[in-house]
């Protein structure tokens, strides 16, 4: 399954979330930029028709073969993908020329598993809108760029004017049509140079605007997409604690609850029997001393539950190595983390693997897990849990499963549960490193 002015003060801007994209001051008018994207817009001039015909080639033999065996669909698939690629180019592109400093962009993923799961990816993924974003910066940038090229065009004609005189080009002639004679060609090509390098410059800086006005979002924008950010952790967090008070009920009531009240009861039969069959009594007694011990243990585990003390004293390496050793199938367990995490996203992954890990004891009939846990380049902490079990797992509400959805949700990041029938499970969480 992350700006000033001398108007009135604004309310204070809120912290981004992952995932969202940022709002910053960039210049975009430098001279070095200017010239990048001129020199970028007539490189996709020339090769900027040439993609688009090869994407409406793909559209259209994916709708002609749609009934042929299916094929179609595959290629559709493709025309997804390669959208998915070209808005990969175009936002890296406009990253590096202007520094916007955008997430980057990735292939979404579907939570569900099976086929339904790769249809359901690859829909998310031709209606992500950051890639349809990219996807019209892209047109824009290519249209410019012909014009660009017609630009360059022309002022490398009226360069050609201006020093037609020395080479000798007594008969000029202005788009072909009206005779230039004496000096008449040297000043229509200089004016014509001017007109269009000043358009080409123009050009450049449009560029630049339109560019920023297509991918990163207004204020407004953001504050929507954090509004919506937050509602989604908030039900996530209340669904999280539900789950959590629902499973701490049950393993009271179930657990350490009945095993008190037998301890009560062989207390108080011991009580009756003191007098008259001491050695009865002294067995009854060690029988309430080993289930007080066992009580004990269970409200420890309980609690370690809750929470787990080795996880904030010495980190997620060492909380997860002694989760390891506790479990009742073998763990091959490999984390590696140059650095601590903040505390709410080590909590999400610790309880994250430590469901994962008994459901596989519980359900899975597997002899074996492995657990990697790793911080990826985009400063997520990745973790990734699997068995070799029979599969088959499914998200069913008020379960571990959903406990864990509900967790990483609520600390801002995402879970994907892949469990088909036959096995092997997996169970992926990726959560911002400071959530």
């Amino acid at each position: 399954m992350t700006t000033a002015s001398v108007l009135p003060p604004s309310p204070p801007t809120l912290p981004a979330p992952p995932g969202a994209l940022p709002r910053r001051s960039v210049r975009i008018s430098s001279p070095g930029q200017v010239a990048g994207a001129i020199a970028q817009l007539a490189a996709l001039g020339a090769i900027g028709p040439v993609v688009f015909g090869g994407l409406f080639g793909l559209l259209g033999a994916g709708v002609g073969l749609l009934f042929a065996l299916l094929i179609g669909v595959v290629l559709l698939a493709g025309l997804v993908y390669a959208l998915f690629g070209v808005a990969w180019f175009e936002q890296a592109r406009l990253d590096g020329l202007y520094g916007f400093d955008l997430p980057a962009l990735r292939p979404r993923r579907s939570p569900k598993t099976g086929f339904v799961g790769v249809l359901h990816t690859i829909w998310l993924q031709a209606i992500d809108l950051r890639q349809w974003r990219a996807i019209a910066s892209f047109t824009v940038s290519t249209l410019l760029g012909l014009v660009a090229l017609f630009l360059v065009g022309s002022a490398a004609w009226g360069l050609a004017l201006v020093f037609s005189p020395i080479f000798g080009w007594a008969h000029t002639a202005l788009f072909g049509l009206l005779p230039l004679e004496g000096a008449g060609a040297p000043l229509i090509g200089a004016l014509t140079v001017l007109v269009a390098t000043g358009a080409v410059i123009g050009l450049g800086l449009l560029h630049g605007v339109l560019a920023r006005a297509i991918l990163v979002p207004s204020r407004e924008a953001l504050l929507e997409e954090q509004a919506r950010t937050s509602d989604t952790r908030r039900a996530g967090a209340v669904r999280a604690a539900e789950v959590e008070r629902t499973r701490i009920e049950r393993d009271l009531h179930d657990g350490v609850q009945p095993r008190l009240v037998s301890i009560g009861m062989t207390l108080g039969l011991a009580q009756t029997k003191i007098d008259d069959d001491p050695e009865a009594a002294k067995a009854l007694v060690a029988e309430a001393h080993a289930s007080t011990k066992s009580a004990i243990t269970e409200l420890r585990q309980l609690a370690r539950g809750i929470h787990a003390s080795v996880l904030e004293d010495r980190g997620l390496d060492a909380a997860l190595s002694a989760l390891a050793s506790r479990s009742h199938i073998p763990v091959t367990l490999d984390v590696r983390l140059p650095r601590r995490c903040s505390r709410p996203a080590e909590a999400a992954v610790y309880f994250s693997i430590a469901e994962a890990l008994t459901n596989a004891a519980k359900h899975s009939r597997a002899g074996n897990c492995r657990v990697d846990v790793r911080v990826r380049d985009d400063g997520s902490l990745w973790a990734r849990v699997e068995d070799d079990g029979l599969g088959g797992a499914r998200v069913v509400p008020g379960g571990g499963l959903d406990g864990i959805v509900n967790r990483v949700t609520a600390a801002g990041g995402t879970a994907r549960i892949d469990s088909p029938q036959g096995g092997p499970t997996s169970v992926e969480v990726t959560v911002p490193c400071a959530s």
